[in-house]
């Protein structure tokens, strides 16, 4: 039986645990020099964009954002409740910025987004530090929620829930997040799968397609701002367009994007391994703007497994699948995930995976500890596995998958790839830090680049007007060395076009 959300009180220290998230920084702006905001954006690159369409209405409507909340009049947590451990990370974080009522200037504290949506209620009541619970039906009403609860006498705690029918589309203001030159653009909300340890339907609804012609449009909104690399999310991608009618509707998007002038690369996350068609590969594998990365989490191997997670398929498929992948787009980067410690997961079928694993050689696997998930049909499963042998299951995976994630590195050693200039490197100084299309932002690793290699006594041909690489440039770099999950390497071509 699944268990209550339970809020785990500690003890305030300003010096913070080193594990905290801290706001992403925004420019402060606005038309009217007040109301102060200080936004906190975790969990997935879902939230971000829901946090970007909130952070860009409450520009439009006046409101000033700073990057340290100890200076905001209202604190809004954009949370996740994925797992286990995003609901703490979420429930420490409001904890954390509730003190600011007593030691900042906060007026107003807000949990928005799916814990939020997900326990509504119990937030209020185990949360006093909180004046409102906004859910991911409500992000379009952010300021006017605001301007509610700042509202003179019209103080009172309260709700903001409503079934999640909320979509974004390319008229929404936005105020982006990250970098420049690549963006993250979500194409559809909430899911029609029924897997049986996903939470997802409960807090996002049933899916909800954008149309072609609205994401067409802020792919070309994006390029004319810089954007170089667009990259599309969902719940459930491969399924894009069911909803609307649309026959194999990722393609038919696809064929759509490609032809927008400025983006250089184009690449979808979050392919269900069902439904991925021929023509859906050809794609891949013919269209320079669209990167030879498969992003398909398969959650397991074991047929018994998959069967109870309610997954389509079974283990001859998925091997089937792979391999076709693979040969259809030769040179794919291929990026899945894996659930241990579900509930009947015996040794066997742990090694079973574990197994397929090390033979299969993904070039990125994430592992992710089940956790019962109220609502979900997995939390009434019998077997449950131990959190101890969970961890063992994971470290044993992840050994795997560091071992040929370094063998695969090893190989590129030599080679000469196509990366796009990221920035500065936050940890080292005087050296870049790119991606080559097969590296995805912020979970697959970098390629690190000596900023002494792009001067033009390095640089083969150089022409004595060319500018050192800026972020958004792409340049030809020459892999030297290779780390675990990083590569370095010296450029040999600046500007590619």
């Amino acid at each position: 039986m699944s268990q209550p959300l339970i809020i785990p009180r500690r003890p305030h220290s300003d010096q913070g645990d080193g594990h905290r998230p801290s706001p992403k920084k925004t420019p402060g702006a606005g038309l009217n020099a007040g109301t102060t905001i200080g936004f906190v954006n975790l969990g997935c690159s879902k939230n971000q964009v829901d946090s970007e369409i909130m952070l860009g209405s409450l520009v439009t409507e006046g409101f000033q954002l700073t990057g340290d909340p100890k200076q905001a009049d209202v604190v809004i947590v954009n949370t996740c409740g994925f797992i286990e451990e995003a609901k703490e990370e979420s429930i420490n974080t409001i904890l954390e910025h509730g003190h600011l009522k007593k030691s900042g200037t906060c007026r107003v504290l807000i949990a928005a987004g799916c814990l939020a949506q997900r326990y509504q209620g119990d937030l209020l009541k185990e949360l006093p530090e909180l004046d409102a619970v906004v859910g991911t039906g409500e992000f379009g009403k952010i300021a006017e929620i605001c301007r509610d609860l700042l509202a003179p006498k019209k103080r009172h705690r309260r709700l903001w829930i409503s079934q999640p029918p909320y979509l974004y589309d390319e008229l929404a203001p936005r105020l982006r997040l990250g970098k420049r030159h690549s963006a993250y653009v979500k194409i559809a909300e909430g899911c029609n799968r029924n897997c049986t340890f996903c939470a997802i339907p409960l807090m996002r609804g049933k899916q909800r397609s954008r149309p072609i012609e609205s994401i067409v449009a802020e792919a070309h909104q994006l390029a004319a701002e810089g954007v170089k690399e667009i990259n599309l999310i969902s719940q459930d991608t491969i399924n894009y367009g069911v909803d609307l009618g649309l026959r194999q509707g990722l393609v038919r998007l696809l064929r759509e994007l490609v032809k927008v002038d400025g983006l250089r690369w184009i690449r979808p996350f979050y392919l269900y391994p069902q439904q991925v068609t021929d023509d859906l590969l050809d794609l891949y594998a013919g269209e320079e703007k669209i990167t030879k990365y498969i992003d398909m989490p398969l959650q397991h191997i074991n047929d018994r497994m998959l069967n109870r997670m309610h997954r389509l398929g079974n283990r001859t498929a998925i091997e089937a699948l792979v391999e076709r992948i693979r040969t259809r787009i030769p040179g794919v980067f291929f990026r899945t995930a894996f659930i241990v410690g579900f509930p009947g997961e015996t040794d066997a079928a742990f090694t079973e995976l574990r197994d397929y694993v090390e033979r299969t050689e993904f070039d990125r696997v994430a592992v992710f500890l089940y956790s019962d998930e109220e609502g979900t049909g997995a939390a009434s499963l019998d077997d449950k596995v131990e959190r101890e042998i969970m961890d063992e299951r994971r470290n044993a995976i992840l050994a795997i998958q560091e071992s040929i994630a370094a063998a695969k590195g090893r190989t590129r050693v030599g080679s000469i790839l196509n990366v796009l200039i990221d920035g500065r490197s936050t940890e080292t100084e005087g050296v870049l830090e790119g991606r080559h299309e097969g590296l995805a932002p912020e979970i697959d690793g970098v390629v690190y680049i000596d900023e002494d290699s792009t001067s033009h006594t390095h640089v083969r041909h150089p022409r004595p007007e060319m500018p050192s690489p800026k972020p958004g440039d792409f340049c030809r770099v020459e892999i030297t060395d290779a780390a675990t999950y990083d590569l370095v390497g010296r450029v040999v071509r600046e500007s590619v076009s």
